[in-house]
């Protein structure tokens, strides 16, 4: 029987570099971030922490639907039905984030969303590290699971790290958006700004207006 991720040795999920392991220590990291942000007061800590959150968790799935999710769908028999339901909670979640980005700190509407959010984003570990990634390593051995961590890793690194309705779930849409959204929110994460003003919004909405465009005059292109 596939056991949970949860309670396997670093060995046994195929080493450091595996991309059991790795998405193992990402979740464990989301965790104490939600955590923390729920012993911090209202202010400038608990909004950097939330900002950790956001860009940790989108980075993240951005990698599993571009890298990890396509390999589930060809190597385990439900696949489809397993992945459809993972890219569904992430759906939920970026719905919810970019519903908190608009909302003024504090507000119990945001805080209520925030709960929200955090509740999902635990919903969604556990549905991949008890559901998902047991049946993942019980069809490819220690080395795919290594290389396979490797290019994970590399996606994650150059993913966009807030939400973005226009993006879809799969390749090779997301692969193709992922450029000009990754620059735009690097930019504005190098910038300090997590969640921006609205006048910031209006300057970078400029130039990822511009990105996107070309991104998606490429993607017509490619369909010819």
């Amino acid at each position: 029987m596939a056991r949970t991720m949860e309670d396997q040795t670093v060995e046994q999920l195929g080493g450091p570099s595996s991309v059991l392991a790795r998405q193992r220590r990402d979740h464990a990291e989301m965790d104490r971030l939600m955590d923390r942000y729920g012993t911090l007061a209202d202010g400038e800590e608990r909004e950097r922490v939330l900002v950790e959150v956001v860009q940790l968790v989108f980075s993240h799935a951005f990698a599993e639907e571009t890298v990890l999710w396509p390999v589930v769908r060809r190597s385990v028999a439900d696949g489809e039905d397993l992945t459809s339901r993972v890219e569904e909670e992430h759906q939920q979640i970026n719905d919810l984030v970019a519903d908190i980005e608009r909302l003024s700190p504090g507000s119990p509407e945001r805080e209520e969303k925030v709960e929200r959010v955090f509740a999902l984003i635990r919903q969604d570990i556990r549905d991949e590290e008890d559901l998902l990634l047991p049946r993942l390593q019980g069809a490819l051995d220690a080395v795919r699971l290594r290389r396979l961590g490797t290019a994970w890793e590399a996606v994650r690194r150059s993913a966009p790290t807030h939400p973005h309705p226009i993006v879809p779930r799969r390749p090779p849409g997301n692969a193709l958006l992922a450029v000009p959204l990754s620059l735009y929110d690097r930019i504005r994460d190098g910038l300090g700004l997590g969640f921006p003003s609205a006048a910031a919004k209006r300057v970078l909405a400029g130039l990822v207006g511009l990105l996107v465009s070309g991104a998606i005059a490429a993607m017509v292109r490619q369909r010819r």
